[in-house]
């Protein structure tokens, strides 16, 4: 379902295009079609292994700058 906004009596037309684009941001639409936009595919066992080693990685290197 689309994004529908109505125009105020006294809302001028830069304010009702800001008020649709914040709907707009909000309904997380745009992240959903650019998702959509190219075909990715499937990730495999071993791509899943070593994202989440390399996310750990990452993870404690940026807990270990925390304290310096």
């Amino acid at each position: 379902m689309g994004v529908v906004v109505w125009k105020g009596e006294k809302e001028s037309n830069e304010r009702l295009i800001a008020r649709f684009n914040k709907k707009v941001q909000s309904s997380r639409r745009l992240l959903e079609l650019r998702a959509r936009r190219y075909h990715t595919r499937k990730p495999n066992k071993k791509r899943i292994r070593t994202a989440a080693i390399m996310r750990d990685f990452y993870r404690a290197k940026r807990e270990k700058s925390k304290f310096y």
